[in-house]
C-alpha cells in the first residue's frame, strides 16, 4: 500500500482525496520508482475538472522523480538504486507508481529529483515547441503568453538562447519583471494593454513568426492577429478555457498562417522521442542556458492547495509534491 491522491469525481480541488492505495509489483517492461518529488501541471487541473476525461477512481498526476527500486521482467535499461524521472499516465501524485521504462530516463549527476520533477513535462513541452512544432531560429519574434509561468519562463530562456526576440505577456508587474529576468526582451500587461496593439509597436508592425498560446480562450482570435504572414499559431493549454471551433478563412485572411494543437504524448509516442526530447532538455539545463524555478513545494497530502494556488494564478515558475 502507498499513500496517493486518488479522485473518485470531477470538480473543484476539494475531489483530491489523500488515502492509501493498492501498488502491485512492476509487470513485464516496467520499473518502480520511489517519488522524492512530484510536479503539479496545469493539465493536472484539467483532468481533475473533467476537462480531459479519463476512468474512474484514478491517481492522479503525470510526472515525478525519485530512486528505481524494482524491475520488471523485460526491463534492460535500469537496475535498481537508478535515479530516474518520468512523464507518464495518471498515476504519479503517490508515493511510489510502476512505469514503463520506455517513458522514464536515467538523471544526470547535476540534475535533483526536485528540478528534474518541476521540468520534465514542462522542459519537454518546451522542447518540442520550440524545436518540433516550429524550429524557432536567429532573428526569430517569439510571443509567449504566460511568460511568468512554469512552461514560460522555460520558453522565454530556451528561445532567448537560440537567438530569437520574445515578447512576453503576464499579468502583473511582478509577474513580468520576471518573464524579463528570463529571457523576456519585452513584456506586455494584458489585463491593462491591448497586446495586439502592444506586438504591433514593438515589432513595428512585422509581429511575430510564431506565438505559443497555453491560455486558449481569452487570447483568441488576438493571438492570430499578432502573426507575420506564414506565421504559426500554437495553441498548447487552456488555462482560460479552450478555443472554440473557428472558421479556416481567418488563417488565409491575416496572411496564410499556420495554426497547430499539438500534445506531448505525440512526441514523445515518436520512436526514441522521450529520450531524445530529455537530452535536449538536459542539456540547456546543465549549461545553463535554461534555469529551474521551484517557487512553491507542498506536501503529497495537500495537493489541493496546490491546485488552489495554480488555478489562483498565485504561482510563478514550478510547484512540487514532496511525498
Amino acid at each position: 500500500m502507498v499513500k496517493a491522491i486518488r479522485v473518485y469525481r470531477t470538480g473543484g480541488p476539494e475531489v483530491l482525496k489523500y488515502e492509501e492505495a493498492e501498488l502491485a509489483g512492476p509487470a513485464r517492461g516496467e520499473i518502480r520508482i520511489k517519488h522524492e518529488a512530484i510536479g503539479v501541471n496545469y493539465i493536472d487541473t484539467y483532468f481533475r475538472s473533467g476537462l480531459y476525461p479519463a476512468p474512474m477512481p484514478y491517481t492522479l498526476g503525470n510526472e515525478a522523480a525519485g530512486v528505481v527500486t524494482a524491475v520488471g521482467k523485460g526491463v534492460t535499461g535500469f537496475k535498481v538504486g537508478d535515479r530516474a524521472a518520468y512523464v507518464a499516465g495518471l498515476r504519479s501524485y503517490a508515493e511510489e507508481a510502476n512505469v514503463p521504462a520506455e517513458v522514464a530516463v536515467k538523471l544526470p549527476k547535476g540534475i535533483s529529483s526536485e528540478t528534474a520533477a518541476a521540468m520534465m513535462l514542462k522542459g519537454m513541452t518546451a522542447e518540442y515547441l520550440l524545436r518540433r512544432t516550429y524550429k524557432v531560429r536567429e532573428g526569430d519574434t517569439v510571443l509567449v503568453h504566460a511568460a511568468a509561468g512554469g512552461v514560460g519562463l522555460i520558453l522565454c530562456q530556451w528561445a532567448k538562447a537560440l537567438g530569437a526576440t520574445v515578447i512576453g505577456t503576464a499579468g502583473s508587474p511582478e509577474k513580468a519583471a520576471l518573464a524579463k529576468k528570463n529571457g523576456a526582451r519585452h513584456t506586455i500587461l494584458y489585463r491593462d494593454e491591448d497586446f495586439v496593439k502592444r506586438v504591433a509597436e514593438i515589432t513595428k508592425g512585422k509581429k511575430c513568426q510564431v506565438v505559443y498560446d497555453g491560455v486558449g480562450k481569452a487570447t483568441f482570435p488576438g493571438s492570430l492577429d499578432c502573426l507575420a504572414p506564414l506565421g504559426m499559431f500554437v495553441n498548447f493549454g487552456n488555462a482560460s478555457g479552450p478555443v472554440d471551433a473557428f472558421s479556416l478563412l481567418m488563417l488565409s485572411q491575416r496572411g496564410s498562417l499556420f495554426a497547430t494543437r499539438p500534445t506531448l504524448n505525440t512526441f514523445m509516442a515518436q520512436p526514441g522521442g522521450t529520450a531524445s526530447m530529455a537530452r535536449q532538455l538536459f542539456r540547456v539545463v546543465e549549461n545553463g542556458s535554461v534555469k529551474i524555478r521551484v517557487t512553491q513545494r507542498f506536501p503529497l497530502r495537500d495537493a489541493a492547495a496546490a491546485h488552489r494556488a495554480l488555478e489562483g494564478r498565485e504561482t510563478t515558475g514550478s510547484i512540487v509534491l514532496v511525498p
